[in-house]
Order: structure tokens, then C-alpha cells, then sequence
């Protein structure tokens, strides 16, 4: 920018020089003043002179004022963030072009950007499109150009108000005018200091080409990181739903009338345009006694009072899949052979106390999922166990290394921490489930919580040993579904479980008649009897209880 300035500086000193010569020539015509003809013609040839001299100056100073134009130009599209390197000529000069309002020649622009290459701004490389010569800008100095721009503005700026400055001074004839126009000229130089000091902090802020380039290898280790790796796809493949996904996504709207309206108020077409909404919606349960003014039902499917209840409720306005529609052998409903020693039964189940069973008869297991009747201090439809009771529970008998899965709720966080170390387990994670109600909205109203209403619960993760073979990193620990009978845990652990340790032993603790599962056995005072198809279980069962009654048992 130095160049440009004592560019300006020599327009400047030139157009002084000629107001001194015309006033001199001003002079020496008043004293020439009735010479004669040829006084006046050499006052007119050399006042010609002096006309042709001024419009050459003028002349020299418009294109010098064109070029710096188009040289600001070139700076500030070389300084966009959008511009894409490496870029050609052409295309800077059909921006400069287009912004500037006139055409430019590409010569123009070509000796522009070579002057920006010999200052180290940005690097060209030559080339030929179309037979002919272009350059091509490979990489641009980001930070030094800014400056530049940065300067040459507050410089116009600076320069623009100095003039004003100038003429006002010569206009002023009395002393205040002339102590006003220095108070403007010291407050101009404040500012130009000022400026200053921003543009240094302003490059001070931005970022080196260096941190640039950390930061781009940054994003690429990144982009490479998050990359599923082979086995991550044959897992995921492994695991892929047969027949494709069985699930459907519920309408944010809710009802079909509520979808509908929001889609006609949004739809440009208007409402001669076909509404069609593939997702599951809800249908309004309109009985005598409801009264639609109060509003949806706190508790909707929940509600130990729907009978009676004066509130709105809701059911799927869609008929789906249940669970006994799919395909016997997505259930498990034969037996199957994974491995040279597992082998996979359909479900399984002991109805018994827990507290008196002889678990050693079961064998061992890889994973165990207990939903225990904690103490939390409540008042619940099922029977409890105590702190003691459920510490002294025989659980370490039934694996010697694998994976525990413990729910927990209220005080019975301390408790079940203090119980899995107690039978020889180490909390390793933690899995929560956020509660929503059958809108899919989380709940306001969860009925346990002593302060605050619950709208979550938790399931501790142990480990006890090393236990090999597990799908590590395929699902996540939050669980966000929906809530139905009491202490009816999500069916979405069965999945991450089975995902985790795939064709693995399984057990249940404190289950219920919901709670079967192909591949796992199940034990609780609520269920059917006893149904036992793994022959040794079941051998090991009679001869230990002889006496009970196993009409299932196989």
C-alpha cells in the first residue's frame, strides 16, 4: 500500500504545482492588461498550454484512480471466504467485472495478480484454456490481504476527511472557523491511531495459515475417526432387522385432523393439494363421560381410572403388527445352533421365591438382568425386599465371569451399587430410560420420586471377570420409550443386550408373564408355573424339587 500512497502523494503535489502556475498566469495577464493584440494571443496559446496541461493531469489521475478501483477489487475477492482455490484469471476478472459495473480487461487483471505474486500474497501458476494465456491462483496469503484491505479502506477514509478537512480551513476566514477546523484535524488523527491500533488487534485475531492447517487435519482425523471399520459394518449388518424394519414412526402432530391442518396452513399448493401422512397417529377416545374442555388425561394410557375418568384419552388410529403376528422363527419358537456349544431355546420359566430357590441348579450364565422389588420406601401394588434380604440373594452362584444388569430407582441407587460390589461385581456403565407417555411426550407425572416426579429410571451395568466375545460400541446408554404397566421395563434392553453378548446364556431375575424371551429363562413369583425346555434344567430341577409342581416342564 506504500506505492499507492505516494502515488496519491505526486497527484497531489502536481495539482498544487499547477494552481501556483495558474494563479501566476492569473498575475501576469492583470499586468499585461492592455497590450495589445499580441498580448493576447500569447495570453491565449498559453492558456491553451496550460489547459492541455491540466487535462493531461487529470487524465493521468482518472486512470490511475481506475486502476487503484480495480486493484481494491481484485483484494476483495481475493479476501472472500466463498472464493474456491485454485482459481483462474477469467474468473476474477468477469467478478471484478461484474462489480465494478464496467469491463476490465483481463490484461488488466493478469498484471495485477503477477504484482500480488512478486509481493508473496498469493501464488500463480501459468497456463493455456482456449489458446489462451491464463494464470491460476493455487493459494492466497488470507491473513496479509485482509490487511490490506482493512488499510486501504481506513486510508480512503482517512484521505476523504483530511480533504474536508483542507477545504474547510480555506474557506474559514474568521478564528473560531480555523480553531474548529483543528480540533477536526486533531480528532482525524486520534481516529487514524485508533485505526491503527484496531487493525493490529484485528490481526492479531485472526487465524495463521498454520492453525488453518491444523485445524483442516483436525476435521479430516475426525471425518476418518467417525467412519464405521469393517467389522463395525458386518456387525451392524450382522444385526439388521430381517424383512426389513418392523418400525413406524409416530406423527409429531398426534391425530390426523391436527397433521392435516398444520399441513394445509404450511402447504403452498393449497388445499386442493392431496394430504397424505405415512406415519402412525392417534384417535381420539370419546366416551360419555369425557368431557373435552379439561383437556388430555395426565396418565392417557396409563390411567388406573379410564372408566370413570372425565379427561381425553387416546389409541392408535392405525391398525400395526403385534407381537404374535410376526413370524414364529423371528421369535425364536424352535430351537437353534449357534457355535459348537450354545444352544438357543425358546422361552423359558420357574415360578418361585427367589429368596429360598437353589440357583446352582441353572447352571451358568453370561448375562443377568434383575428388576428387583427395592424398598424405596413407597407404597406399591407388589411386595418388597429388604436391604438384607436382597444382599444375602445367591446371585454370584450363577455366573463366574459376564455381564449384570441391575434397575434401580430412588434410594435403591446406593443400595444396588453397594450389592453388585458385594457379589463380586464392577459398575462399568449405566443405562437410563427416559419415560414418555403414549403421545411419545416425556411425562410430567411420574408416580415414584419423594421430591420431584420421576420421568426416568436407571439400570446399573457390572462386570464380574473378563468376559470375551462382546460387541463393544453398537448401541447407546440412553433408552427414550414408552411407559405401560407398573414396572413394565422397556422391551429395547432385550435388543442391546442381545447385540452386546449375541447367542450367549440369559437369565431374568424377579420377571413376569411380559418378561419371556426367546433365549432366556426367567425367574419370578408372578409367572405360570414352570416351563423348562433345556433338558439339563430340567432333570436338575426335578430331582432337587420333587415335590413341586411342573406340569410344562420338559
Amino acid at each position: 500500500m506504500s506505492d499507492a500512497w505516494e502515488e496519491i502523494q505526486a497527484v497531489k503535489s502536481k495539482r498544487n504545482e499547477l494552481r501556483e502556475r495558474l494563479q501566476k498566469r492569473r498575475k501576469e495577464r492583470e499586468d499585461l492588461l492592455g497590450g495589445g493584440d499580441s498580448s493576447s494571443v500569447i495570453k491565449t496559446e498559453s492558456n491553451i498550454k496550460i489547459s492541455d496541461e491540466a487535462i493531461e493531469v487529470d487524465s493521468t489521475s482518472t486512470n490511475k484512480e481506475a486502476n487503484k478501483e480495480i486493484e481494491n477489487c481484485v483484494l476483495r475477492i481475493l479476501t472472500d471466504a466463498t472464493l474456491s482455490l485454485p482459481s483462474d484469471s477469467r474468473i476474477i476478472c468477469h467478478s471484478v467485472s461484474t462489480q465494478i459495473g464496467y469491463a476490465v480487461s483481463h490484461t488488466v487483471v493478469g498484471n495485477l495478480l503477477q504484482k500480488f505474486a512478486a509481493q508473496e500474497l498469493i501464488r500463480l501458476v501459468d497456463g493455456v484454456q482456449e489458446n489462451q494465456p491464463v494464470l491460476t491462483i493455487t493459494y492466497a496469503e488470507h491473513v496479509r490481504l485482509v490487511a490490506m484491505v482493512n488499510e486501504d479502506q481506513q486510508g480512503n477514509t482517512l484521505s476523504l476527511k483530511r480533504k474536508q478537512n483542507e477545504v474547510e480551513v480555506e474557506e474559514s476566514a474568521s478564528p473560531s472557523q480555523s480553531l474548529t477546523a483543528k480540533e477536526d484535524l486533531s480528532k482525524s488523527k486520534r481516529e487514524k491511531k485508533d485505526s491503527k491500533n484496531n487493525d493490529v488487534m484485528n490481526l492479531l485475531s485472526l487465524p495463521s495459515t498454520r492453525e488453518k492447517e491444523n485445524k483442516k487435519m483436525g476435521e479430516e482425523i475426525l471425518d476418518l475417526l467417525s467412519k464405521p471399520t469393517v467389522k463395525e459394518k458386518s456387525l451392524a449388518e450382522r444385526f439388521r432387522s430381517q424383512g426389513g424394519a418392523q418400525v413406524k414412526e409416530f406423527c409429531a402432530h398426534g391425530t390426523k385432523d391436527e397433521c392435516r391442518r398444520v399441513w394445509l396452513s404450511e402447504s403452498e399448493d393449497g388445499p386442493e393439494c392431496k394430504w397424505n401422512c405415512h406415519r402412525l397417529h392417534f384417535r381420539k377416545i370419546i366416551q360419555p363421560h369425557t368431557d373435552e374442555s379439561l383437556g388430555d388425561c395426565s396418565f392417557l394410557n396409563t390411567c388406573f381410572h379410564m372408566e370413570t375418568c372425565k379427561y381425553v384419552h387416546y389409541e392408535v388410529d392405525q391398525t400395526i403388527k403385534t407381537k404374535d403376528e410376526f413370524e414364529p422363527s423371528l421369535l425364536g419358537q424352535s430351537v437353534v445352533t449357534r457355535g459348537e456349544s450354545t444352544v438357543l431355546y425358546p422361552p423359558q420359566w420357574i415360578q418361585c421365591d427367589l429368596r429360598s430357590l437353589d440357583m446352582a441348579i441353572l447352571g451358568k450364565f453370561s448375562v443377568i438382568m434383575a428388576d428387583p422389588p427395592w424398598d424405596i420406601h413407597m407404597e406399591l401394588p407388589y411386595g418388597t425386599l429388604s436391604d438384607d434380604e436382597m444382599r444375602q440373594l445367591s446371585i454370584p452362584i450363577l455366573q463366574d465371569e459376564g455381564l449384570i444388569f441391575l434397575w434401580v430407582t430412588g434410594r435403591a441407587m446406593e443400595l444396588g451399587r453397594e450389592c453388585l460390589q458385594l457379589w463380586g461385581y464392577e459398575r462399568v456403565d449405566e443405562i437410563i430410560w427416559v419415560k414418555t407417555n403414549q403421545l411419545q411426550r416425556i411425562i410430567r407425572t411420574g408416580r415414584t420420586g419423594h421430591w420431584l416426579n420421576h420421568g426416568k429410571e436407571h439400570c446399573l451395568v457390572g462386570m464380574k471377570g473378563n468376559p470375551r466375545m462382546l460387541n463393544r460400541g453398537l448401541d447407546c446408554d440412553v433408552i427414550v420409550a414408552e411407559v405401560r404397566a407398573t414396572s413394565h421395563k422397556p422391551d429395547e434392553m432385550y435388543g442391546i443386550i442381545e447385540r452386546l453378548s449375541p447367542g450367549t446364556r440369559k437369565i431374568e431375575l424377579f420377571g413376569r408373564p411380559h418378561n419371556v424371551q426367546p433365549n432366556w429363562i426367567t425367574l419370578g413369583n408372578q409367572l405360570d408355573g414352570v416351563h423348562l425346555l433345556d433338558p439339563d434344567i430340567a432333570l436338575a430341577y426335578q430331582k432337587h424339587y420333587p415335590d413341586a409342581t411342573a406340569t410344562n416342564a420338559k
